[in-house]
């Protein structure tokens, strides 16, 4: 039986993934194998010895401490792209919300209805405050490829726009994905100085805190519009506040409100509600359910953060599940030392991500746990799971 720490509401078509006999879900599950979680903090949890894997319903995971569970043999996993079609309308609404005053527009409707002036008499002339420009022919650079940037730039080619991408670490799948007519750059300032808009879809990390900073908005086009939907440390909110001042930048649209933002001109602050709809949170939910599962009961590793993508189909008696640190002759030792114990190995899969390693090893007979207890005690070996 594998017990599931859940943190927060999790959709009912997420936890109908866990088969009731192989799996006990609860909020209080005291010696988690699993954790299901959305946006509650971990960054002080103290985790059980018995805890394997944590499953973040959604794509952020600054609310995790990477580094202690990957020392601690702890797979992370998000799910990215399940939300990717619900921030996609968001940053559409955002566009035109950037474009023109609409927020501003209706509540200075409603003030006049609020002071006894009749609205039809006097709109004619006060839209003019809250008149902006068509995003049809303008153009949209796009930092960050990935499942919603790729969206974002196909819809608004649709649109009429012209889109600049740009992404370091682009993959094959988001290539595929993107519309031929984007124009993918290698230089984010050349996206910077084409661009009318700019939409954010990047992981927040310390490489890119603060990336868009006063040298940034410096490099961009006078009167750009900028949208941040990813995370708001990306953005240096005291550069973006003097760039609006300047006029460098006419609009910000964000859902990751603070005080300042709030109360300074042409900056529209949202609630978090990026991938908040009934949708995006039952795709959350399942691909997060679905990979926790595998994970548990295979040792297969999806779009994990701190570990490598491993996945293997099962052959053999038993499999083992080896997370190590990513040093040269690992795999040789693992494997020299079954060798040793007379264990046939039937098929194997290792891969890196950064510093740490994993390794699936199937193996032709069940073994014994003095074997697993040799594995276990190699120099660099972090974890070992035994699945028969």
């Amino acid at each position: 039986m594998y017990h599931i720490k859940t943190f927060n509401k999790i959709s009912p078509a997420g936890l109908e993934r866990f088969d009731p006999a192989l799996y006990a879900v609860s909020e209080t599950a005291p010696q988690p194998d699993g954790i299901l979680v959305r946006s509650a903090s971990l960054l002080d949890f103290e985790f059980p010895d018995s805890l394997l894997a944590i499953a973040r319903a959604g794509v952020g995971v600054n609310n995790i401490p990477l580094d202690r569970c990957s020392e601690a043999g702890i797979a992370v996993f998000s799910t990215p792209g399940a939300n990717a079609n619900a921030v996609k309308e968001l940053v559409l609404c955002a566009m035109l919300m950037a474009s023109r005053d609409i927020p501003g527009g209706i509540q200075w409707v409603k003030k006049q209805v609020a002071e006894g002036v009749d609205v039809s008499t006097v709109v004619e002339k006060g839209k003019a405050a809250y008149v902006g420009p068509e995003i049809y022919r303008k153009t949209l650079g796009v930092v960050g490829l990935g499942a919603i940037g790729s969206l974002v730039s196909n819809v608004a080619l649709n649109m009429g726009m012209d889109v600049y991408g740009y992404d370091p670490f682009l993959s094959v799948d988001a290539a595929l994905r993107l519309d031929r007519h984007v124009h993918v750059v290698k230089d984010i300032n050349e996206l910077y100085h084409k661009a009318d808009y700019i939409t954010l879809h990047i992981h927040y990390t310390e490489k890119t805190r603060h990336m868009v900073s006063t040298q940034a908005f410096a490099a961009m086009k006078p009167g750009v519009r900028l949208i941040n939907l990813a995370r708001g440390g990306i953005v240096d909110d005291e550069a973006l506040i003097a760039a609006l001042d300047a006029g460098q930048v006419t609009a910000y649209v964000t859902d990751f409100p603070t005080n300042a933002l709030v109360n300074t001109p042409h900056v529209i602050a949202m609630p978090h509600l990026g991938g908040s709809t009934p949708e995006s949170e039952q795709n959350c939910a399942v691909m997060a359910a679905n990979a926790l599962r595998d994970y548990l009961e295979n040792g297969n590793i999806r779009n994990s953060v701190n570990l490598p993508d491993v996945t293997l189909e099962r052959s053999g008696a038993m499999r083992l599940c080896i997370i190590h640190k990513n040093i040269p002759a690992m795999l040789a030792n693992i494997t020299r030392l079954l060798s040793q114990d007379g264990v046939n190995v039937e098929n194997l899969s290792n891969k890196s991500k950064g510093d740490y390693a994993y390794t699936l090893v199937d193996l032709g007979d069940r073994i014994d746990a003095s074997v697993i207890t040799d594995v276990k005690a190699l120099p660099n070996v972090i974890r070992v799971r035994a699945i028969g």
